[in-house]
């Protein structure tokens, strides 16, 4: 009898020890995840709009079209610059000297040959990592412009470390190069031309043949087509 009792005893034990184990591992019931809002583009692909909806500056059905914002002007442009700077400034407004030089083609190109065309004149060198830099912003200057309304010089500037061999080499291994270049001896130009301090350093002028702005520095792409758009 009491080997039966002790028996029962071990057995409700075992089976008690059992069940508390199977409880206490149990899993509790995970919370519930909260998923993203979905992301859609909005009309504007620039804009992303967390429901979906175009943004509340978009054209609706029926609504005449917004006007253009406003062009910036040459001053709102300058305010912004970080990588370059206006030079000369006192040469601003004036007739651009004339002047002649050739590319490696033996083409000669003279500035007064594009009065009614805006004019950017470049100076660089092979050996200025800026300049170097700047290259893909004036290929994409180029694309953007036609000839009829735009005209680039890239023009080399002849020292020691810069010879016609090399640039003409350079040139040669770049072929993405779209406008013009032309290895000069600035002793050979006139003023402002042989005036500035630093290169890259561009000279944009009007279709009117004036000097619309000098800059030294490397100009990123936006900002060169903002300056050649900006009023004079």
């Amino acid at each position: 009898m009491k080997h039966n009792i002790k028996q029962y005893i071990i057995f409700v034990a075992v089976v008690f020890i059992a069940t508390y184990a199977i409880l206490g591992c149990k899993k509790q019931p995970a919370a519930q995840e909260t998923k993203p809002a979905m992301v859609t583009l909005a009309a504007d692909t620039n804009d992303v709009k967390p429901d979906g909806n175009a943004p509340s500056s978009a054209v609706k059905p029926g609504e005449p079209a917004k006007p253009a914002p406003p062009k910036p002007s040459l001053n709102d442009i300058i305010r912004i610059a970080t990588s370059w700077e206006p030079t000369l400034t006192n040469w601003y407004g004036k007739a651009a000297p004339d002047f002649s030089v050739a590319d490696f083609n033996g083409q000669k190109l003279t500035l007064s040959n594009y009065k009614g065309k805006t004019v950017m004149i470049t100076f660089w060198a092979t050996w200025c990592g800026p300049c170097i830099n700047e290259i893909p912003h004036i290929v994409e200057l180029r694309k953007q412009f036609s000839e009829d309304k735009l005209m680039i010089i890239g023009v080399s500037c002849i020292d020691q470390r810069n010879t016609p061999e090399r640039i003409k080499k350079f040139v040669e291994a770049t072929p993405t190069i779209n406008y013009a270049i032309a290895p000069v001896n600035l002793e050979t130009i006139p003023q402002p031309y042989n005036l500035m301090t630093g290169i890259p350093c561009s000279f944009f002028i009007t279709p009117e043949g004036k000097i619309k702005l000098i800059t030294e520095g490397a100009i990123p792409f936006q900002q060169m087509k903002a300056i050649i758009e900006a009023d004079h």
